[in-house]
């Protein structure tokens, strides 16, 4: 996968996680007649914001962002449905284009983080787990702390 498809694939999933979590919001609080919805549409929601947070990174090392871009696009999914019109300006201004520059045959990798990265593109099936169980052991640390507004009680 291209990471313009992947990057605009996650920031829509992150996008749609969102409409979950607010549906399960205003029945939770503005209809007051279940709590399930904000139960099991936070938990994906969490999964997918981590998910869209290390994708964003890791377009922010490829396409070698300037510092502002690649925060903006992290930081994007803090606010509801913020990563697609920040994914439409990206793409606009081509800052998806191209292929995975540190992947076989390519660039060679320049410090710790391209590095990384470049391990991650020679071992995709092998770092997928391995990104895969460290968003899983952050997600379950956040389960643990509980909902984001019980943290400093």
């Amino acid at each position: 996968m291209l990471p313009r498809a992947l990057f605009r694939t996650v920031a829509f999933a992150e996008a749609v996680t969102w409409t979950l979590l607010l549906i399960g919001l205003f029945l939770k609080y503005v209809t007051k007649t279940t709590d399930v919805g904000v139960s099991i549409a936070g938990g994906i929601h969490g999964f997918v914001f981590l998910c869209y947070a290390f994708t964003a990174a890791f377009m922010w090392i490829n396409q070698k962002w300037p510092a502002g871009t690649g925060l903006l696009a992290v930081t994007s999914a803090v606010i509801p449905y913020a990563t697609i019109p920040v994914e439409k300006s990206l793409d606009r201004r081509g800052l998806l284009r191209g292929g995975w520059r540190l992947a076989a045959g390519g660039e060679e990798p320049v410090g710790v983080l391209e590095k990384l990265q470049a391990w991650i593109l020679a071992k995709p099936i092998l770092a997928l787990g391995v990104v895969l169980v460290g968003v899983a052991a952050v997600f379950s640390f956040l389960l643990y702390m509980g909902p984001p507004d019980t943290w400093f009680s």
